[in-house]
């Protein structure tokens, strides 16, 4: 019997959702709503992810802070907290000072799981948990309007070269993902 899959919720975090933050990924609203959605079909199959910083970065992580000084905090700053929408879903919350999180949802997930995964931004830290998922062999699903970019070109591109990947990794809407657990 084929296990039942894991919604999976990238960092929906007030550094990405909110629109006076450099990080903000424009279509956060519509994306965490379609997440909301989402989570209650899958209940404690969820987990979301935190990006933070790293207490001191080293190797190519320090240029990139020295770029965004402002981004720097602590893991408990409300900057890295999970947003509104978000933040009393059922499930877990898995955190990495990393654009991928496919090392911390592993354990949680387990061996070559299905993932459904949602979140921000697809053209970072989505596509980077995706294709290391894929990589392991999961069967992964991304929810097209469930994922939002940091522009919407950039949006359409990560989704472009995650559907080269099938079919490990296939790309549905809400809808057809819900229609499907129907």
């Amino acid at each position: 019997m084929t296990q039942p899959a894991w919604l999976v919720g990238i960092d929906l975090q007030h550094v990405f959702g909110d629109p006076a933050s450099a990080w903000c990924a424009p279509r956060y609203g519509a994306a965490a709503a379609q997440v909301a959605r989402l989570a209650r079909a899958f209940g404690d199959r969820t987990v979301l992810t935190r990006f933070v910083a790293p207490q001191r970065p080293e190797g190519a992580w320090a240029p990139y802070y020295e770029e965004f000084p402002w981004a720097l905090v602590g893991d408990e700053d409300p900057l890295y907290a999970l947003t509104d929408e978000v933040a009393d879903l059922p499930g877990r919350v898995v955190t990495a000072p990393t654009f991928g999180k496919w090392a911390e949802l592993l354990p949680v997930v387990g061996e070559r799981p299905r993932l459904v995964v949602t979140g921000v931004a697809t053209d970072c830290c989505v596509i980077s948990t995706v294709l290391a998922a894929a990589d392991a062999g999961a069967s992964v699903t991304v929810v097209a309007d469930a994922c939002a970019g940091s522009t919407d070109d950039n949006h359409a591109k990560a989704l472009d070269v995650m559907a080269l990947y099938g079919p490990l990794v296939t790309l549905a809407t809400t809808d057809e993902l819900l229609a499907s657990l129907a």
